[in-house]
């Protein structure tokens, strides 16, 4: 006899009780190191079904989120309080890297002791238009150096100009650099006093709202996820090759363990991984405000919830 047959004896508030909601996680890249706590996480011991959505260049995953085409979403700290600013209702859950691992590169042979030493000469490879290049356009001009677009994760330009900076991240690009050879020396944006949270679980207001037991829920298998991850990340790297084989597995444990330090630090130890305060949004709302990219200026409070 067919199983089915008896599934309309099973009482209906029970069957309630068992289901797992079904919620999709939007990321803005490949599956990589920087998510590896988010392949680890234990979303069915926490009474979740999540679907993993793999992004890309441009997936835009803060209006997906505001949207409801995915219940949470990985954003920018400062990507999430312009998009507030602009209307739309996004709420920061969980931020991973603590300590932003943007920088840019130079060369060591150059002998460049500070960030500022970069803006004296040579060529900057830049995104210009972001937050943070017009934060240090306005802290170092750049009348002295030759502004091109920056590569993205190319780095054939630095390998051949040894007076060539481009921006990277110090857990990806700066890494291949050295694996290639280069005499790579980083300096990140993070000691100029723009340090947003990266890689930042949000969800909208409104869902959060409707389902404060979800959200909860998702937080606290995020963060056994990345407690897993950091601790032992050989596992989820092995899973995470077999949907990303362009990056080896050396790179995936290479990179794990650059991260490690942006990612726990003396607050997260004290209050939880991937737990914000309210004076590092404030700064940061304050300077995107001095860019003046805000019509109007979101609270901190509004920003983000530790669950």
């Amino acid at each position: 006899m067919h199983r089915r047959q008896f599934l309309p004896l099973i009482p209906a508030a029970f069957l309630a009780a068992c289901s797992k909601p079904k919620i999709r996680l939007a990321l803005n890249w490949k599956p990589e190191p920087e998510f590896g706590g988010f392949y680890a996480a234990p979303f069915t011991g926490h009474g979740l079904d999540v679907q993993i959505l793999p992004g890309g260049a441009g997936t835009p995953t803060v209006q997906m989120v505001g949207a409801g085409s995915a219940e949470f979403g990985i954003v920018e700290a400062d990507e999430l309080i312009v998009a507030r600013a602009q209307g739309n209702d996004v709420v920061a859950l969980f931020a991973v890297f603590q300590d932003n691992p943007l920088a840019l590169m130079a060369h060591a042979s150059r002998k460049l002791t500070q960030i500022g030493d970069i803006f004296s000469s040579g060529t900057l490879a830049i995104q210009k238009g972001l937050p943070f290049a017009r934060l240090l356009e306005k802290q170092f001009p750049f009348d002295k150096v030759k502004i091109v677009p920056s590569p993205g994760g190319d780095l054939s330009a630095f390998l051949h100009d040894p007076t060539f900076v481009q921006q990277v991240f110090v857990t990806s690009e700066y890494l291949t650099a050295k694996r290639q050879g280069a005499d790579a020396q980083v300096f990140p944006i993070s000691a100029t006093g723009f340090n947003p949270y990266s890689t930042v679980v949000a969800t909208s207001g409104d869902y959060l709202r409707k389902n404060p037991g979800i959200c909860k829920d998702m937080v606290a298998a995020v963060r056994d996820g990345w407690r897993a991850y950091l601790d032992n990340p050989k596992p989820t790297n092995e899973q995470m090759n077999q949907l990303n084989p362009s990056m080896s597995l050396d790179g995936f444990a290479e990179t794990a363990a650059a991260q490690k330090t942006l990612i726990e630090n003396a607050d997260t130890k004290a209050n939880g991984l991937g737990s914000m305060t309210r004076q590092r949004w404030l700064t940061l709302i304050a300077q995107i405000e001095g860019l003046g990219d805000l019509r109007k200026v979101p609270s901190p409070d509004d920003c983000f919830q530790n669950l």
